[in-house]
């Protein structure tokens, strides 16, 4: 007998023959199709309609059903939730706290945790709940909303909520879900209702977030919140003083303890020099770093923003469900959509309106007449309920018309519907104590007040877009209080992380033998540099490689220099001569490393056999220099010793060849002379909101430097300092009230309130000190001492004012004319016995007698003109007080408080 063949196995088959193996291709489909559908569509996204996820619309609904206008144990709101879906109690917590911490929807009561220190809250039998009045107006209304049975048949529970308002911009949301994920930030609340405006008014309108715990934010790339945007989110952190920085204000989701575990991170990489950090958030945030001695506040506060959470970069990714599918949409379409769809829920809700009080004037309208013409006697006589009915409908048609009853010229009252059978019955349910008692007049007042109502209805609906613009104002009104604007816009400068990173390595490096690194402690040091620093190292054979730092590197035997290497650097300038291995030539050139690619040889010779470097200089600011050569004494040449300038040629690229210095052979070349930066000099700008030195003309020209050349700035307080140019120095724009390049003949005007006496002195000075980076006090030391007005310019004239008899007065002051130039430590000449209330500078000087002159003004240039500028004056407020900051340009006025 043939033995029976085995039936090989069939993928596509549920079983085979060998033990009923069932297939998972169909299954993977289908079931991980339906668990991605769920997910998306059940978890992790909101729904267009009321910007809610299904949990969350389940907590409302709940509490809802729970109001009675006081708290409740959360425990009880979630067990209450669970009642409409399974979701674990857990989650249901979780949510409800994070919709509670919103400050929206949810009024809390005990401790809620808190969003800024990252706190969890209180365990739900501790904490309590209810909703806001603001959530019970905007969000519920069982007669617009559609309804759905729970999972188990036993209640139903809202499809979506009749939301009338933007939610899911105001609160933001988070989700990840199968395959796809949505992140919407939170955006102001006033500024949405505002922006619901501006649509329904078809204006444009432009949306960007808002944060509860403030900070700054720069929104240049938000590009409407969809998918391939970003913001940049910054602590707002300020200088206490020197040794103290203060973080007042936190990014979007950074909360005290992971800033601090950054910073701290931070400090121990050596990327920034702190000495301790205290976080002493109370009521508002307050985290006060203390810095080490020695380091800079500014860049200090910079390199925060570069390598820990006190700047985040948030990438947003608007995605609702829209029709049981998620759509990609910006903020702007979310608030076209959500503010379309209030209108038309105001419009449901009219109709409704409209629809009950058509009710109401019907029945009273019946129940007039019925009791006013005693048809309620016309059913004395009868003996069936039938007749009754008949009866009374008879009675009725005698004094009303309905539309499907109307005659022509029927003077009859007509009713907006037909009369039914229920309002018969209604009609025969009212008592003989109502019938005996009934009041015309008040029946006609309130048939009245209904027809009033029912007309402003009708106007409503006819007018449905004025009346949602009325409904978004009256709800900035009535909950608008508390909710301005907390977080700042503005566009961030990038911070170069090179530029701020704190010196946290040294550089070593081993000529001979080839190697650099911040591990060759026993070699010769080169400079302080940072773990991130790019190392260029130039050798004997004319080749240069630049190599990212590391302990120990090897670059090439003979390296004849190596140094901290920044990229588009275009000052730095290197001077080279070299042998050409071919023709023997000695050839010198000059020229800049901007940009390289990593870890590769550039060969600055050549690059024939033989070639090597005479000479090389390193120059960081394209000063030039002339070396004197020496040639061997058994060449040809008649002069074997002659100078070569090197400002005689001009700074090329790196591949250049070179300019031939001789073709003799070269025993020595050394230097006898440094010259100037053949570059030119620098021009400086000072960007007025950073405060920062910059070369792209952003803020104000401060001149151009060369090597040597120092920066003059004047403070409020009455010092001047004396600064080197360090495009990493950052100067206070509030504090700052003059800033200018420092030029020979300088001379500073200034007027001041002398304390000590009372009076108001005028004076003028060369600076005649010469450290750099100290103060030094130019007015007197008193504590009422106070700086009114200072300047670099060479010929100023000011107009000022006083206070006489409760009246202000004017005079021209020429200051030159006024006073000579003297000691810097000089009091000065007094001006007046008064204190000044306001001082203005004239663009020229007028024909007035200027004061404390025994002679007329005469007419100058532009007092303006100089490479300086006044900063940070401030402007008269209401009542005296001092107002905005702002910037003194010629006739703009300064006015003073002379409490």
């Amino acid at each position: 007998m043939a033995k029976k063949r085995k039936k090989a196995f069939d993928p596509n088959h549920d079983t085979d023959a060998r033990g009923g193996v069932t297939k998972l291709t169909g299954m993977y489909k289908e079931y991980f199709l339906d668990y991605a559908s769920y997910v998306i569509l059940e978890r992790a996204v909101p729904a267009i309609e009321d910007g809610l996820k299904p949990v969350q619309r389940r907590i409302l609904h709940s509490m809802r059903t729970l109001e009675d206008g006081r708290f409740h144990k959360v425990a009880n709101i979630i067990g209450n939730t669970m009642m409409y879906h399974p979701h674990g109690d857990a989650a249901i917590g979780d949510a409800l706290v994070n919709l509670g911490q919103k400050d929206l929807l949810i009024e809390t009561q005990g401790n809620w945790g808190d969003v800024r220190t990252g706190d969890s809250a209180a365990a739900p039998r501790y904490i309590e709940a209810r909703l806001t009045k603001f959530a019970l107006e905007v969000a519920f209304n069982p007669q617009t909303t559609n309804w759905q049975v729970s999972y188990d048949g036993r209640r139903k529970e809202p499809i979506n909520l009749p939301m009338k308002y933007p939610l899911v911009l105001s609160q933001g949301v988070e989700g990840i879900a199968v395959g796809l994920s949505t992140k919407i930030l939170p955006h102001n609340f006033i500024e949405l209702l505002k922006g619901s405006i501006k649509i329904l008014q078809e204006k444009r309108v432009k949306l960007y977030p808002d944060f509860q715990t403030g900070g700054m934010i720069d929104v240049s790339d938000y590009q409407g919140g969809k998918r391939g945007g970003r913001v940049r989110i910054r602590a707002r952190i300020e200088q206490q003083d020197k040794k103290h920085l203060v973080v007042k204000e936190l990014p979007y989701g950074v909360t005290t303890t992971s800033l601090i575990d950054s910073v701290i991170k931070a400090n121990e990489k050596g990327k920034i020099k702190i000495k301790k950090i205290v976080d002493n958030t109370a009521k508002d945030v307050e985290v006060v770093i203390e810095l080490a001695p020695g380091v800079s506040p500014d860049v200090t506060m910079d390199a925060l923003y570069a390598f820990t959470y006190c700047e985040v970069s948030v990438s947003p990714n608007a995605c609702v469900i829209v029709e049981n599918k998620p759509e990609f949409l910006t903020v702007e379409e979310l608030l076209k959509i959500s503010t379309f769809r209030t209108k038309d829920l105001l419009r449901q809700e009219l109709e409704i309106k409209k629809g009950e009080l058509e009710e109401k004037w019907h029945f009273s309208s019946l129940e007039k007449i019925f009791i006013e013409k005693r048809i309620y006697r016309d059913i004395e006589e009868c003996e069936t309920w039938e007749a009754v009915i008949e009866a009374i409908q008879v009675g009725l048609d005698k004094y009303v018309a309905t539309p499907s009853t109307k005659k022509p010229k029927d003077t009859r009252l007509l009713l907006y519907r037909d009369i039914t059978e229920d309002d018969i019955v209604r009609l025969t349910e009212i008592r003989i104590k109502r019938i005996s008692k009934y009041n015309s007049f008040k029946a006609d007042e309130l048939i009245r007040e209904i027809e009033a109502e029912l007309e402003q209805v009708k106007h409503d609906l006819a007018h449905l877009t004025e009346y949602a613009i009325a409904y978004f104002e009256r709800l900035i009104v009535k909950y608008g209080a508390g909710k301005e604007r907390r977080t700042e816009i503005t566009e961030f400068d990038t911070i170069r992380a090179t530029r701020v990173i704190a010196n946290n390595a040294k550089l070593y490096a081993n000529f001979k033998e080839g190697f650099i690194g911040t591990g060759l402690k026993k070699d010769t040091f080169i400079s302080d540099c940072s773990d991130i620093d790019n190392i260029i190292s130039f050798r004997k054979d004319g080749v240069f490689v630049v190599n990212l730092i590391a302990d120990k590197v090897f670059v090439g035997k003979e390296i004849i220099h190596t140094a901290v290497w920044k990229k588009n650097d275009d000052r730095t300038t290197y001077n080279l001569i070299y042998l050409d291995g071919k023709t023997g030539r000695a050839m010198a050139k000059r020229f800049n490393v901007k940009s390289v690619t990593r870890d590769r040889e550039y060969d600055l010779t050549t690059g024939a056999k033989g070639s090597r470097v005479l000479y090389f200089s390193a120059n960081p600011n394209g000063e030039s220099e002339i070396v004197e050569v020496q040639l061997t004494p058994g060449c040809k040449a008649k002069k074997k010793k002659f100078d070569f300038d090197f400002s005689e040629i001009a700074i090329k690229g790196r591949g250049a060849k070179g300019n031939i210095v001789t073709k003799y052979p070269v025993r020595k070349i050394q230097q006898i002379e440094v010259g100037k930066s053949t570059l030119g000099a620098i021009k400086i700008w000072m960007d007025e909101v950073s405060g920062r030195l910059n070369k792209e003309e952003r803020g104000k020209y401060l001149g151009a430097f060369d090597t040597g050349d120092l920066i003059l700035s004047i403070y409020k307080d009455g010092t001047y300092e004396l600064s080197e140019l360090d495009m990493h120095k950052k100067f206070d724009p509030a504090q700052l009230y003059y800033i200018s390049k420092l030029e020979k003949d300088t001379v500073i005007s200034a007027i001041y309130y002398e304390g000590e006496k009372g009076w108001t002195m005028v004076k003028r000075f060369q600076i005649e000190t010469s450290t750099v980076g100290q103060k030094f006090q130019f007015i007197t030391e008193h504590r009422s001492s106070k700086l009114y007005y200072a300047t670099g310019d060479p010929a100023p004239v000011i107009r000022y004012g006083i206070r006489k008899r409760n009246k202000k007065e004017e005079e021209v002051l020429d200051i030159p004319e006024f006073i000579d130039v003297k000691g810097w430590k000089a009091i000065g000449n007094k001006l007046t016995e008064n204190k000044l209330i306001s001082v203005d500078e004239v663009a020229e000087k007028e024909n007035t007698k200027p004061a404390g002159a025994g002679k007329k003004a005469a007419k100058t240039d532009d007092a303006s003109e100089g490479t300086g500028d006044q900063l940070g004056l401030f402007d008269q407020g209401e009542n005296g007080e001092s107002g905005d900051e702002g910037t003194l340009s010629t006739g703009d006025t300064i006015e003073f408080d002379l409490d």
